[in-house]
């Protein structure tokens, strides 16, 4: 267990100013007003709120729950009312409409950091999502050498994690790639018919991770937690092919899981998914992050039975994806758990 770390925070909102004891990042500014906010350690209650500023641009606003509703910033929110100590951020590397670029991502860093949050940062290495259906190259990538593309990977995370560091945000843990089953950027690294491939993108990452935040803990990144197959895939090739990583990332979706055929019910998947978690820190000797989790907005108490099922499992933490998200909001995510733009009971295992 990491000891307790401290950020500086200015009072009403004015600029931010590191006050770690580390050496990763900027030193504070003493001549300006400041409060000190304590980071929790320990087991991480996460939100990834990714979408927050495109929602804040569209008007969408937070109330606090019960019945007086106050109106609340939504990182202020999850933290004060829904136990939550971590933000995750995903990265896009040239996104068409900005979001989840370089800047917007140090705007919403920077936020979580003054709130006393811990953040990890979520590289995607697409202009758009990545998961385990698609794994698209950015367009700027797609004419590149395999060198050359090793050495965009690089300069990306370099890029955004220096710019970070400039803000007075030092990352927690930064995964290398999003639910990655099949690989990264295919065809180029494929898990399957390009390992030593994938392996190489996956070190240019780790690497360039490691010149900027030394203590950061650098994550490798699967759908479906309670599928060991795909996870031993995924690791045997990482394992043979000299691949580094601190600690292995999994998604936990058992509404979706049941929708692709899976029976048993929502517990079965979520035992499979215990099960599996012991099998993979004895075969690999790596600490385990549920780096996303929900359920749909209207089953708020069994997401709630869920989360508290998995908080007592030999994880690192759990990270809920996108808590904030209205139903249907984005083409039609209904994993949300706030409803009339209030937080619902579901978080409540985080308190």
């Amino acid at each position: 267990m990491k000891m307790t770390t401290f950020i500086t925070a200015l009072v009403l909102g004015a600029s931010l100013v590191c006050g770690s004891c580390s050496e990763d990042g900027p030193t504070t500014n003493p001549k300006q007003e400041e409060t000190t906010i304590e980071k929790e350690c320990g087991f991480a209650k996460g939100a990834d709120v990714s979408w927050l500023t495109q929602m804040e641009s569209e008007g969408i606003k937070f109330y606090t729950p019960g019945t007086e509703r106050v109106e609340m910033e939504c990182m202020k929110l999850l933290r004060d009312h829904c136990g939550i100590n971590s933000i995750r951020l995903r990265v896009w590397v040239n996104p068409e409409e900005g979001w989840n670029n370089v800047d917007d991502v140090v705007v919403k860093a920077r936020r979580a950091e003054t709130l006393g949050l811990r953040t990890m940062i979520d590289f995607h290495f697409s202009d758009t999502w990545a998961d385990p259906g698609h794994q698209a190259m950015p367009k700027a990538w797609e004419t590149l050498s395999f060198d050359e593309l090793k050495q965009a990977v690089a300069n990306h995370v370099t890029e955004v994690l220096t710019s970070l560091q400039k803000a007075g945000v030092k990352p927690e843990w930064v995964q290398i790639g999003n639910e990655t089953t099949p690989g990264m950027m295919l065809p180029v690294g494929d898990v399957e018919s390009n390992p030593a491939q994938l392996a190489q993108l996956n070190n240019a990452g780790y690497d360039a991770v490691k010149s900027i935040f030394p203590t950061a803990i650098v994550i490798v990144h699967l759908d479906s937690g309670n599928d060991r197959w795909r996870f031993e895939r995924m690791f045997d090739a990482l394992e043979n092919n000299n691949g580094k990583y601190d600690m292995i990332g999994m998604s936990l979706y058992p509404y979706w899981a049941e929708e692709d055929g899976q029976e048993g019910g929502w517990m079965k998947i979520a035992d499979d998914c215990v099960s599996n978690i012991a099998y993979l820190k004895q075969k690999y000797n790596k600490p385990v992050m549920i780096c996303e989790i929900g359920m749909p907005y209207d089953q708020a108490d069994t997401c709630k039975h869920l989360i508290e099922k998995m908080m007592t499992t030999d994880v690192e933490g759990i990270f809920y994806w996108e808590p904030q998200a209205p139903a249907g909001y984005n083409d039609g995510y209904n994993m949300g758990c706030f409803n009339n733009e209030s937080p619902t009971v579901a978080l409540d295992a985080f308190k």
